[in-house]
């Protein structure tokens, strides 16, 4: 039996989808901060790292190499993190973050 999946599901493999990518980095996030999950955040493409989740840069770092051991060498958070000025880097979204992510797993 052939089952059609949704246009809702999210494949389980790591790729170009964006809601897969979001639902990686949340599983990260929580990975990171276990406390997320205990307060019932929702992250959101719209979700800012450092104004609404309160994530230091060290979090941050964490949490890109969290990423990492999921991307592996197809996505460069370094290189991506140097494009950024420190305002970017402080109003950056969880958006902005699965759009790259997406783009360099094309």
């Amino acid at each position: 039996m052939t089952t059609t999946p949704t246009p809702d599901a999210v494949t389980p493999l790591p790729g170009t989808d964006e809601r897969a990518v979001l639902a990686a980095l949340t599983e990260a996030l929580h990975a990171v901060i276990p406390e997320l999950a205990l307060e019932g955040t929702a992250v959101t493409m719209d979700t800012r790292f450092v104004e609404d989740l309160d994530l230091e840069s060290i979090d941050l770092v964490t949490l890109t190499a969290e990423l990492g051991r999921r991307y592996g060498d197809r996505v460069d958070f370094p290189a991506f993190f140097a494009s950024l000025e420190l305002t970017e880097v402080i109003e950056l979204s969880a958006g902005r973050l699965v759009r790259y992510i997406a783009g360099r797993t094309r």
